[in-house]
């Protein structure tokens, strides 16, 4: 609103040279993939990669925001809560604004199809910047849903669930399908019982398996939704490997497949963001899809885990277990998290539990947990000489967590030139953390938005939000950066600029 009230006061040239001298240019690289270079090239002098992000963001009343999802999210034969049916996987228009308690994390709303397919263009236009101005070091961050409907997430979410429930209710016990290592031949015997053979029969044509054991299950679409689905996936793919993609892929596939063959192509890696628990089990499903796909000689393609969740490491493992099984590089990155108020928020309206852990503490605890579990099973396959199997992102701005990081690195002999463990923060923010990794030789990346001024001003907004809070944790960040403006004032050095010599890792 501030904002806004400026450029009216202002003008547009005024209003866009004061945001360029301030808060636009402290948190936003540039306008375009030419004019963000040299602040690439500034951090790269202190070893320190990039994370871009085309930082451009409809700016919708609640109103507009609630329509649209609520529209997108309900299949054609409308939203029949049936016997059986998980709740959570279904709209509810009191929290169809998704930016509803989320500062940290863009939010895409579905209008069109043509729209997904704009994204896409967008995703691949960032990952060209990436490839001319990262020499090879470079990262993109993309979300699935700017890539399609959000009811096809909730469906195959919903479906993925389901599954998941009934087949533990199968074989018995708890954890997800592949800990088991249940064969389709076991669950054969154990449905041999069912008077309905041939049902039982067209079931298990539905499953995914390989020689040690079941995956998780899918189901099909309506043939429109279908077709949709088939797009989404198409777009995907396209960014990671630039090739048209073959037509006998499913729609919303076609679209995902279109941004990892420019990725692939471009030799620039893809981090899939995290989203809401309703939408995860699909994001999950398709990025492994992609994963076992073109992760093939390197980590290519990054799924997000969220550690404010109670299950993060039971699907971090299970998910570690299928690419060990299938024999293809993992990628992940690990964040505390973006929709903790939300979450919790909708599980008590909805009457569903809770999926977030009960505090700071215990969500530092899982994110610790986690990365233990990736370090110890980065060392077994280094001591096996099957190197860089694993490749893991800590992304915090939390200074415990990092240092965490770097014990365990060091308890593992795992060194920062294996280029298995990376860090990562926003920014302008948390620098007093990642400019040291990046001296240091560690792989330290920044997370960095660009896009003209007026088109960023939700991105602003959302930061501004997110600092006024941040701001009364990070007790040591101000006194540090009030010791080097009084450095500056006392030395006379008011338009210093440092400059490095370093090489990132």
């Amino acid at each position: 609103m501030l904002m806004k009230m400026c450029k009216g006061m202002l003008g547009e040239k005024l209003f866009v040279l004061l945001m360029k001298a301030t808060f636009y240019g402290h948190f936003v690289a540039g306008e375009d993939q030419y004019k963000i270079r040299p602040t690439l090239e500034r951090l790269r002098s202190f070893g320190v990669k990039p994370i871009l992000d085309y930082s451009v963001e409809e700016d919708l009343s609640q109103e507009e925001a609630e329509k649209r999802e609520v529209e997108a999210s309900v299949p054609e034969g409308g939203d029949k809560v049936e016997q059986g049916s998980l709740k959570q996987y279904h709209v509810d228009k009191t929290f169809a604004d998704r930016r509803y308690k989320v500062q940290s994390a863009r939010t895409y709303f579905y209008l069109n199809e043509a729209t997904c397919e704009r994204n896409m263009e967008t995703f691949i236009k960032c990952l060209e910047a990436v490839a001319g101005a990262t020499y090879g070091t470079g990262i993109t961050a993309i979300k699935l849903t700017a890539l399609g409907r959000p009811q096809l997430l909730l469906q195959l979410s919903e479906v993925i669930m389901r599954a998941r429930k009934y087949m533990t209710e199968i074989v018995g016990g708890e954890g997800n399908v592949l800990s088991h290592h249940m064969t389709i031949k076991d669950l054969e015997v154990k449905l041999s019982k069912i008077k309905d053979q041939e049902s039982v029969k067209k079931f298990l044509t539905q499953i995914t398996a390989d020689q040690q054991g079941m995956s998780r299950l899918i189901t099909q679409l309506s043939p429109k939704e279908e077709e949709m689905f088939r797009n989404m996936i198409r777009r995907m793919n396209t960014i990671v490997k630039v090739r048209s993609a073959p037509t006998v892929v499913s729609r919303i596939f076609r679209i995902f497949r279109v941004v990892f063959q420019a990725a692939q192509d471009m030799d620039v890696r893809i981090m899939v963001d995290a989203e809401q628990t309703y939408f995860q089990p699909a994001i999950t499903r398709i990025t492994l899809e992609f994963m076992r796909k073109y992760n093939k000689d390197k980590a290519i393609v990054f799924n997000t885990y969220q550690c404010y969740l109670r299950n993060a490491f039971d699907e971090v493992t299970t998910d570690l277990e299928q690419a060990k099984r299938q024999n293809f590089f993992f990628g992940a990155k690990l964040v505390r998290g973006a929709y903790l108020e939300q979450e919790r928020a909708r599980a008590a309206a909805l009457g569903y539990a809770d999926p977030t852990n009960p505090n700071f503490e215990a969500t530092s605890d899982m994110y610790h947990k986690t990365l233990t579990e990736c370090l110890r099973r980065i060392k077994a396959f280094k001591d096996l000489g099957e190197e860089k199997k694993i490749a893991i992102m800590v992304a915090s701005h939390n200074e415990d967590t990092v240092r965490f990081a770097i014990q365990k690195m060091k308890e593992f002999g795992i060194e920062p030139e294996d280029k298995v463990i990376c860090f990562g923060q926003l920014l302008a923010m948390c620098d007093y953390i990642t400019f040291p990794l990046g001296q240091s030789g560690y792989s330290a990346y920044k997370y960095i938005p660009y896009g003209p001024v007026n088109e960023v001003l939700p991105y602003l907004s959302r930061r501004a939000q997110e600092n006024k809070g941040m701001l009364k944790k990070i007790k040591k960040e101000k006194r540090l950066l009030l010791s080097e403006i009084t450095r500056r004032l006392a030395t006379g050095k008011w338009w210093y600029t440092p400059k490095g010599d370093y090489t990132p890792v």
